[in-house]
């Protein structure tokens, strides 16, 4: 089947360019940690995805239901309500036990399927969220290795 037209794909803002436009202090400075963790973690330049999403990477995938398409293989967006960091969320695999020991550590956060929210930085252990940060893009690496 061929790959379905999406809406969030690589555009031609700057990553800086957005993080200065957010409006909020705290916020900006807190995703100008979470992008030097990523870029530490993932050893890429991220680029902006859609209006919002900061990413490392890429990755093409297909569901079972034949839909398909290309996403970045790490990222994150400074919402204003909270951070959310794309992470492999419950299906790490192999690495799950690594992932769930992390996840008890890390403090005040909620989560879903693949998003880690985080109201503010100042409530999780900043090490423990860099270590998740890089054990999902391990994840990803061998979940999609091309």
């Amino acid at each position: 089947m061929a790959k379905t037209e999406v809406k969030t794909k690589p555009t031609e803002m700057t990553v800086a360019d957005f993080i200065a436009a957010i409006p909020e202090t705290r916020r900006r400075e807190e995703a100008e940690i979470v992008d030097a963790m990523h870029r530490r973690a993932t050893g890429q330049e991220p680029k902006m995805w859609g209006p919002s999403i900061i990413g490392y990477g890429s990755y093409d995938y297909q569901y079972d239901s034949g839909h398909s398409g290309t996403m970045c293989r790490a990222g994150y967006s400074p919402r204003k309500g909270a951070m959310t960091l794309y992470v492999m969320g419950d299906h790490y695999g192999d690495l799950q036990g690594e992932a769930d020991a992390l996840l008890a550590k890390l403090g005040k956060h909620t989560s879903s399927k693949a998003c880690l929210y985080i109201k503010k930085l100042a409530d999780v252990d900043l090490e423990v969220l860099e270590k998740l940060v890089a054990l999902s893009w391990r994840g990803m690496n061998a979940k999609y290795p091309t």
